[in-house]
């Protein structure tokens, strides 16, 4: 599409919305940091790697390092998972350390954001994220868990349910209004990633679980455009490709496909689809006033089936959470934090329903959007 012209989405709600059909979002992404940077960047994956190296440092002096010359950077979670129940005792210390050590960085981390005014009252924290796929990432996150709780904080860390790259697709369901699902048996999700573009045929399973709690991905797409260092525009096109091919799919499947596009995408989303800051990871400008991912999928795919397409984009840790969303009804205000990259953030209340199947009715009401980006 030509960089000055921008095609409206189908008005079915607000992009980035503050009140969705399940939950008021409180916040998301807030950046907090501290005298060594931004606080999220004490508990990433990229930390874990660095605890790690830290740890063999003096074994390798010794020449006594039970990882050889092999970069923690480039040890498989898989095989950092098989030292834990080896035999190789000293290399099973050395992970149980850097756990330590991690889980301390996560506490401290999840302690400053249970001190913000957005995080206030907060009775749940669902872990999600790459790293948390992982036994030294469920340990590391009930370690942290347990760290709180001797200090006085009345909240529990639990890992997320669904696989995190299946969440990042699921939690679209929970973008979407509720009559959706009454004629429609799935939906066409994106997850956008700083390395990754994922795009699935989501299944609601609506009329076995109307709580959405039964969602599953059908099929998933994955491109891994960092190693393509594509342009923005190629990136879009690429994406486009990978849609048309799950609409397929999905026919040929016999699936009664939802003309609804649901995208998680890292960053402040605004009201009208466009990023306003952090998408600093995406192959091009994404942030560009005169570019909005949204207006250009309805261009390329301006229908599916026989209707127009609707899509919504919120953001990535945001709509992970919402994965999370039928499990949380124990609750009343509760919270997600995604260790990836950088770390993901958001939180949420519960909107009571009267209807009882976990969605509302008034779920094309545009909420009135609400500053993400808090600052502490």
């Amino acid at each position: 599409m030509g960089s000055d012209e921008l095609v409206k989405t189908t008005d079915i709600a607000q992009h980035g919305a503050s009140r969705l059909p399940s939950v008021d979002v409180d916040s998301f992404n807030i950046e907090i940091k501290d005298d060594d940077g931004f606080l999220g960047d004490r508990a990433s994956k990229g930390a874990f790697r660095e605890i790690l190296e830290e740890w063999r440092k003096p074994l390798r002096k010794s020449g006594e390092d039970p990882f050889g010359d092999e970069p923690s950077d480039k040890i498989s979670k898989k095989a950092l998972d098989a030292v834990l129940v080896g035999d190789d005792t000293e290399a099973t210390a050395v992970v149980h350390s850097a756990i330590e050590d991690f889980a301390q960085e996560l506490a401290y981390v999840t302690r400053r954001f249970l001190k913000t005014k957005a995080w206030a009252k907060t009775e749940c924290i669902v872990v999600g994220g790459g790293f948390r796929a992982s036994r030294l990432g469920e340990i590391a996150i009930a370690r942290a868990e347990i760290i709180l709780k001797s200090e006085g904080f009345k909240v529990d860390l639990v890992p997320i349910r669904s696989d995190p790259d299946d969440a990042g697709l699921i939690g679209a369901l929970h973008l979407v209004p509720s009559w959706i699902f009454e004629a429609y048996d799935s939906i066409l999700a994106v997850d956008i990633g700083g390395t990754n573009i994922r795009c699935g045929i989501v299944e609601t399973r609506w009329k076995k679980a109307p709580d959405l709690s039964k969602a599953v991905v059908f099929k998933s797409d994955l491109w891994r455009h960092a190693d393509d260092e594509p342009s923005r525009e190629t990136a879009v096109k690429r994406l486009v490709k990978m849609l048309q091919g799950l609409i397929e799919d999905a026919e040929a499947e016999g699936f009664k496909l939802a003309p609804f596009i649901g995208i998680a995408c890292p960053g402040v989303i605004n009201a009208d689809g466009s990023i306003e800051k952090g998408a600093q990871n995406m192959p091009g400008n994404w942030e560009s006033s005169k570019f909005n991912l949204p207006a250009s999928l309805v261009e390329a795919i301006p229908q599916i089936g026989e209707h127009d397409t609707a899509i919504l984009m919120h953001n990535d840790g945001v709509v992970q959470g919402l994965s999370e969303v039928p499990f949380m009804q124990n609750v009343e205000r509760w919270g997600v934090l995604t260790i990836g990259t950088g770390l993901g953030n958001a939180r949420f209340t519960n909107r009571r329903k009267e209807n009882g199947n976990g969605k509302d009715r008034d779920s094309t009401e545009s909420g009135k959007k609400k500053g993400k980006a808090d600052k502490e």
